[in-house]
């Protein structure tokens, strides 16, 4: 039987169904012939062939691909079809560009792996930063020592400037704040108080709360949103321009030269604008007190006095020196691990924050529960 188009002089195909069914392919497999061709090869559905393509004397791109639907159809690989030459080199690359609808989808992972495998990644993320910020704490530590032991090496101007920054320009915001958070607890612990009658003791509430707890961890939120960044962003930013490189080129070592002076500043300025913030808690629950609550000024003052211990007092600025140096080996690190982009210091500015937000929070409350466990 024969699959011809008695018009088609330079093309076709022949189909012999004696024997093993063999299919020839014969003349000028070409983009003018493909339409004719092509007919031919859909009149040939569901019939068993072997394809013959030894007899093609021109091939291109068009007939190629219709070439290889007949040897898929087929099951043949294109070495047993008899094409050679450069039009096996032509069918070649055309059956490469064509390998990608042939494959299958990657099945998809159900989501409950991805949920886990996402899991496993952050924990194993979180294992790295940790391990990471301790190795850079103990060459901290080690650099601080030998400043201590060598005090020329302290760079003094540059400490001086960073507590400007870090405390200084820090403290209108931070009253601000602290003085309107502690409006806010006098507000709401008189909205319970007043039920049972003791409105009085809303002093001891704000007293307590700004002592032991909201001075410093407001301050410590503060700086790690404001200060952490800082820190992140100029250090970046000297990456990214090859200035650590420059100073390690000078053989000045960037510890001592961008971290300490930072951390010594804050070590210097978070206790004290803790203290500033307590006194401005105070301060905001004085006015509501007096203002709202109608307590008399020198009975608000008198229970502070009365409530206000040297162990509370303790127990919040205890803290501060521990979340200055988180706050700025953080900031620091996050700097020092950007890698020269734009958007390097983007991401990592916002991994400071996030972090060091993170860990003051933690270590708050890990303090709190020790706190409580020994009657303090």
């Amino acid at each position: 039987m024969r699959v011809h188009d008695p018009s088609a002089d330079k093309a076709e195909l022949v189909f012999q169904p004696d024997g093993d069914g063999r299919l020839t392919a014969r003349g000028d497999w070409t983009l003018a012939n493909v339409e004719r061709l092509n007919n031919q090869v859909e009149a040939l559905s569901g019939q068993v062939f072997r394809l013959d393509a030894s007899g093609i004397s021109r091939l291109d791109a068009s007939g190629a691909l219709l070439l290889e639907r007949l040897l898929c159809r087929s099951g043949q690989a294109a070495a047993e079809s008899g094409l050679t030459g450069q039009w096996r080199t032509l069918f070649d690359a055309v059956d490469a560009a064509c390998d990608d609808r042939h494959e299958p989808e990657p099945q998809r992972e159900p989501q409950w792996r991805q949920i886990l495998a996402r899991i496993g990644r952050a924990m194993v993320e979180i294992a790295q930063s940790t391990r990471e910020l301790m190795n850079f704490l103990g060459i901290t530590v080690h650099r601080f020592a030998r400043t201590l032991v060598q005090p020329w090496r302290l760079r003094m101007t540059s400490t001086v400037y960073h507590m400007e920054q870090t405390g200084l320009d820090a403290a209108p915001l931070l009253i601000l704040l602290s003085g309107l958070i502690g409006a806010v607890v006098a507000f709401l612990g008189a909205t319970v108080l007043r039920d049972f009658g003791a409105e009085l003791f809303v002093i001891d509430l704000v007293t307590f709360a700004f002592l032991r707890e909201f001075g410093v961890l407001l301050t410590a939120i503060l700086m790690a949103g404001r200060t952490a960044s800082a820190f992140c962003a100029q250090i970046g930013m000297m990456k990214s321009r090859e200035e650590i490189d420059a100073i390690r080129t000078l053989g000045l070592d960037e510890i001592e030269v961008l971290v300490l002076p930072r951390m010594i500043a804050l070590l210097i300025t978070l206790p004290l604008l803790a203290f500033i913030a307590t006194i401005a808690g105070l301060v905001g629950g004085l006015v509501v007190s007096v203002l709202s609550l109608d307590i008399n000024l020198t009975l608000y003052l008198d229970r502070v006095q009365q409530t206000m211990t040297l162990k509370h007092y303790l127990v919040g600025v205890l803290k501060a020196p521990i979340f200055a140096v988180v706050i700025a080996l953080i900031g620091c690190l996050e700097g020092l691990r950007v890698e020269g982009t734009a958007q390097s210091v983007g991401e990592h500015t916002t991994t400071a924050v996030v972090r060091s937000l993170t860990m003051v929070i933690v270590i708050n409350a890990l303090a709190a529960i020790y706190f409580m466990e020994i009657g303090w």
